[in-house]
């Protein structure tokens, strides 16, 4: 597929462009310039079904037919989750679809972005503008003026911002919620990193903001970095499953810096078990910096992730 194409040549283009000390073969890690060697912290088994389980079926759910997600009929990944009350879909041809809905188990008010689709031509073409571009201040009027972002991930957001802000604002105020959950996977997980910042900046401050996010590539510049740890901290983590490549694009040199607070999938078993570490800091080279373009594996950005959830519409109705 085109996509994935594209990133093999940016996994390989990093190589070739690393200082010759750094791409020779060594017994340890690569250290690159902006990374960190911070051991990883295990997480344990509780808190990864009590916090990270229900965001993943909400991302994948989010690739299902629109219709479908409507309805709650797109099969197994709708048969998982309980008690959700659809309460608007959109995207579609022109823009990323998306859902928003109420958790009446969690009481959250819930936003789901889909992911990249090899067939959406609209999808590619946002990935492959890799280019930095100063981030648009009619959202983010306080943002550092050196703020760089992917200019394609970019104008996906701005495609949905002010219906999406309504849209949520609309949801708490109906359900009287206190708690929004914003989640997606790969192209989606930058728009909700986005989408994040903007619920955090523009909602009442004692609603709570949790933002998981899965196979996030890289989506802006340091000062990026900066804006969402000091805006979203904790309420934000990225998860990366093992040895899949898209977090490691678009490439560092390009000025890209990942934020905070990720979690790192090392291992799964056949039961769906997962083993996963916290990754102290930035670009912890324990983690998804330091996947080597021979070991990467594409087929791990789809999953499978926790209980064996998988990413793309193969297990929608």
């Amino acid at each position: 597929m085109f996509i994935y194409f594209l990133l093999s040549y940016f996994l390989l283009l990093q190589s070739l462009l690393l200082p010759r000390t750094l791409a020779r073969p060594t017994l340890g890690k690569i250290k690159l310039p902006h990374a960190n060697l911070s051991p990883p912290q295990s997480l344990s088994l509780s808190a990864i079904q009590s916090n990270l389980i229900r965001p993943a079926e909400y991302s994948q759910i989010a690739y299902c037919e629109s219709a479908s997600v409507l309805t709650w009929t797109c099969g197994k990944p709708c048969e998982n989750v309980k008690g959700i009350e659809v309460l608007q879909v959109g995207g579609g041809r022109l823009t990323t679809p998306r859902f928003i809905a109420y958790d009446t188990i969690y009481q959250t008010v819930v936003l789901a972005h889909r992911g990249t689709d090899p067939d959406n031509i609209l999808s590619i073409a946002n990935d492959i503008k890799f280019s930095l571009e100063p981030l648009k201040s009619t959202w983010f009027p306080n943002a550092d003026e050196q703020i760089r972002v992917h200019d394609g991930f970019q104008q996906a957001f701005l495609q949905n911002a002010s219906t999406i802000l309504y849209g949520v604002n609309k949801a708490i105020e109906e359900k009287q919620a206190r708690e929004v959950v914003i989640t997606g996977h790969s192209l989606g997980a930058a728009i909700a990193m986005f989408d994040a910042l903007l619920l955090r900046q523009h909602l009442d401050g004692s609603i709570k903001i949790n933002a998981v996010v899965f196979g996030l590539p890289r989506v802006g510049n340091s000062h990026w970095a900066d804006l969402v740890d000091s805006t979203l901290g904790t309420n934000f983590v990225h998860i990366t499953n093992r040895h899949d490549p898209v977090p490691t694009v678009p490439p560092y040199f390009l000025g890209y810096v990942h934020p905070s607070q990720e979690l790192h999938i090392t291992g799964l078993d056949q039961a769906g078990e997962t083993t996963m570490v916290l990754c102290p800091g930035r670009e912890n080279n324990h983690c998804s910096d330091g996947t080597s373009l021979l070991a990467s594996s594409v087929k791990d950005h789809l999953g499978p992730y926790f209980q064996n959830v998988t990413f793309g519409n193969s297990h929608c109705n």
